[in-house]
């Protein structure tokens, strides 16, 4: 509860993403298959959600499951797919009772057709909450995000809506899953590795990044307070000095 108090709820990141990594490690620690991590995290995941929805956070993207998860035993897919349906249906009051609205990005069509239509079903019911948006990466990966943009473009181009020397920034970025989404002010990975596994590679360009050796399932709204208290201690400077950014602030206040 320290940790809560000591945030500074007037520089909170808009948005936090999390890679969600150490399920099969502390399952095997605990003499049990990877699927038994997976059902563990799912608390994680909750307590997380409501942490987030508690401090008033506006988005809060999950990575799920990524494009090359489908390559893992067949067994374990299985058993991550009937867990996701089962776990979307249960989590569906929470959300609620919570106001937050729930989206979802990556190439869908490839989930099984329970997970899409118990997904679809959640998505419309809490369409209208107005509290914190939780972004579910389903079946994603930055690599394929980034391609899929390029051929929408490439079309656009062979159409002739589009011109290529008109493409910018902001044009790219319209053709990106998350166009709808503010960039990651901080990324945030569990378990005590150091990479990004092809996550949001365009959109954390500035992103502040923490990670913590904390495993998945044991991580609660503790560990989220402690990561925000972090970035919130960081100098931000996109690229400028800091003397450049304390004369922003000087001349915006």
């Amino acid at each position: 509860m320290i940790q809560k108090e000591n945030i500074d709820k007037t520089r909170l990141p808009k948005h936090i993403a999390i890679i969600m990594d150490g399920n099969g490690r502390w399952a095997k620690k605990r003499g049990n298959q990877r699927v038994f991590g997976h059902k563990n995290g799912v608390k994680a995941v909750r307590d997380t959600v409501e942490g987030a929805a508690e401090l008033g956070l506006k988005y809060l993207t999950l990575y799920a499951f990524s494009t090359e998860n489908w390559k893992r035993p067949r067994t374990e897919i299985d058993a991550l797919m009937s867990l996701l349906v089962a776990t979307i249906h249960k989590e569906t009051k929470t959300l609620m009772d919570n106001d937050v609205r729930l989206l979802a990005i990556g190439d869908l069509e490839t989930l099984p057709k329970n997970v899409a239509t118990q997904l679809s079903k959640t998505i419309e019911l809490t369409s209208q909450n107005k509290g914190l948006s939780l972004v579910l990466a389903l079946s994603y990966s930055s690599r394929w995000e980034i391609i899929q943009a390029v051929k929408a473009i490439a079309l656009k181009i062979e159409q002739g809506e589009i011109q290529a020397k008109n493409i910018d920034k902001c044009i790219f970025e319209q053709y990106l899953n998350t166009q709808n989404f503010p960039d990651p002010e901080l990324l945030i990975r569990t378990s005590g590795e150091y990479r990004l596994s092809n996550f949001l590679l365009w959109q954390i360009a500035y992103t502040e990044l923490y990670f913590t050796n904390t495993l998945w399932p044991d991580f609660r709204r503790e560990h989220l307070f402690e990561a925000i208290l972090d970035y919130q201690c960081r100098e931000r400077r996109f690229g400028q000095t800091s003397e450049q950014m304390s004369e922003s602030i000087n001349v915006n206040s």
